[in-house]
């Protein structure tokens, strides 16, 4: 089979090039530029370098074709403005979302030769063809499990794609690049949003949003008690970086009209634990609703899925009573949804009292 290859240079999409050529598929690797480091190089390094040494190296030692594909305008027209959007809205983005369904699986089939019957990757998830469609199943590793990151792929996207390390926990494939002699297979594995490389997050809004000063207003008494540079610097529940004496202090709620953030010392009394909440814009990977009401959601990437009861309003909107009240919900984010093994899809989070 003639498989594109997404490779970063980092363990897993080296173990993912691996096994399929292992397996005897005609494989191709592509490495996709969209870091930002054009715009922002003076704010930090982006590793784009390092990736690319290892890229090199990976595909040298195994005598694959590598090419190197442009896609930075379409990941700023796709995934950086929505993300400057959300947060601009007071929301809480997921650029890693959004870079799977619109470009991993989005542009990059656009830009490849039909021929390629498969594009693959070194994500965590797997895929199992079933009543006539295909769908998105979770793996072994609970921990390193991405199906959340892929909620938003259509049944055209999953159906293309392709999984290696579907059978495999990460010490498993660590092991696999050790056997291989990857370059890689010591090299540690990356963090945060991939855009940013080494750039730290408040900059880069920072770079994109400027500062807009507002009052920080303490929760009980509405008292101005200090200045912040930007609603959109903080997230509910923040400690660090409110630079108020007498605390701790944490950010209880944000008024983005006014541009406040409202704080107290009391937070797990005052945060908002929420058991009900509605779900828009809801992608079913397979194409159909589910079957049961009750279900397994997923508020964030992580092992911890918590029971839910699902009431559909429409085909693409549900509400979602949680067995367990979450403190962490927040409009813009997104809730995926699980029955067994199936990542069945999932949507953002809206709030009617959106300010």
């Amino acid at each position: 089979m003639k498989i594109a290859v997404l490779v970063s240079g980092g363990v897993d999409s080296s173990v993912a090039l691996a096994l399929l050529q292992q397996q005897g598929h005609d494989v191709t690797a592509y490495y996709l530029k969209i870091w930002l480091e054009d715009e922002l190089q003076y704010l930090g390094s982006c590793p784009w370098e390092d990736d690319l040494d290892y890229v090199y190296a990976t595909c040298e030692q195994l005598h694959v074709p590598l090419v190197i594909l442009n896609l930075q305008k379409e990941y700023f027209d796709r995934v950086v403005a929505y993300t400057i959007a959300e947060v601009k809205r007071g929301h809480t983005p997921n650029p890693d979302m959004m870079c799977n369904e619109r470009i991993k699986f989005g542009v990059f089939y656009d830009r490849i030769d039909p021929s390629f019957e498969r594009v693959a990757t070194g994500h965590y998830a797997g895929t199992e063809s079933r009543n006539g469609s295909t769908w998105l199943t979770t793996t072994p590793d609970p921990i390193k499990d991405q199906t959340y990151f892929l909620a938003q792929l259509s049944q055209q996207q999953i159906h293309r794609a392709q999984f290696p390390l579907q059978p495999y926990t990460k010490t498993q494939i660590r092991q696999l690049a050790k056997d291989f002699n990857l370059p890689a297979a010591e090299r540690k594995d990356s963090q945060g949003i991939c855009f940013l490389g080494k750039i730290p997050y408040d900059e880069f809004l920072k770079f994109y949003l400027g500062e807009k000063p507002g009052a920080i207003v303490e929760f009980e008494t509405g008292k101005t008690i200090g200045e912040h540079p930007g609603f959109y610097f903080y997230t509910i529940g923040q400690r660090h970086g409110i630079r108020l004496s007498g605390g701790p202090w944490y950010v209880v709620q944000k008024n983005v009209v006014q541009n406040t953030i409202l704080v107290s010392k009391q937070y797990d009394r005052l945060t908002r634990a929420r058991s009900e909440f509605v779900v828009d814009n809801i992608n079913w990977i397979a194409g159909q609703t589910p079957t049961t009401s009750e279900l397994m959601i997923k508020l964030r990437h992580g092992p911890q899925q918590t029971a839910a009861t699902i009431t559909l309003r429409s085909a693409s909107a549900a509400t979602v009573k949680l067995q367990q009240p979450d403190a962490g919900i927040a409009p813009g984010q997104f809730a995926v949804f699980y029955d067994g093994q199936y990542c069945l899809g999932g949507g953002t989070i809206t709030d009617d009292t959106d300010t």
